[in-house]
């Protein structure tokens, strides 16, 4: 039926596209396009666009910032300097961001080693990591923040030995038990974690 719809089979189409769109919800992404008010729908498509002509990576640590302008994060004077949080994605830093509690800086990988996925050493920032720890004699810490997958362990361990060499301090995000859960309904690895790198009470 719908194949006699060539406008709404091409529309489709293009949404299979978006990564993270469960094909179970393409036809329910679909339906908001078509029946939203006509100006809501223009305002994100000019959205869009403005971001692709006007955001860029940050030379430095590959967060989004406007072209032309200084990187709001880098720029920041408040922020310090000696300590360098190493995330998959820029949205695992607007997440570490939103706690408040982290005023160092970033760098964002723009994703994890995974052959399985095509994505290798080279489709990362980690070349530009470890030149920019080198280079700079001010960073005395590089967080290790990525994710506890074994994408994002694997990845933490090669940049671990990339960086092994200089005179910084590594360190990696606790792991253990969530705040506000309970031992029964835990994990045996996350539990295991939570008892061998326990601290002092």
């Amino acid at each position: 039926m719908i194949e006699k719809v060539p406008t709404l089979v091409a529309l489709c189409k293009q949404l299979q596209q978006v990564p993270y769109l469960a094909s179970k919800n393409l036809y329910k992404v679909t339906d908001y396009f078509l029946t939203e008010r006509f100006e809501r729908i223009e305002n994100l498509i000019k959205a869009i666009l403005a971001a692709k002509e006007k955001l860029a990576q940050c030379a430095v640590c590959f967060m989004w910032q406007e072209k032309g302008a200084a990187c709001a994060l880098c720029s920041d004077a408040r922020r310090d300097a000696t300590v360098v949080c190493v995330v998959e994605t820029w949205q695992e830093l607007l997440s570490i961001e939103k706690t408040e509690g982290y005023k160092g800086m970033y760098h964002v990988l723009g994703g994890a080693i995974c052959p399985l996925q095509g994505v290798g050493v080279e489709d990362l920032t980690i070349a530009q990591l470890v030149q920019r720890i080198s280079l700079n004699n001010a960073v005395v810490e590089v967080i290790l923040a990525t994710n506890q997958t074994p994408e994002g362990e694997a990845t933490a361990a090669y940049i671990a030995q990339k960086l092994a060499s200089l005179p910084v301090k590594l360190s990696c995000l606790a792991r253990g038990i969530p705040v506000g859960s309970s031992l029964e309904y835990m994990d045996t690895l996350t539990v295991y974690k939570a008892l061998s790198e326990r601290r002092p009470f």
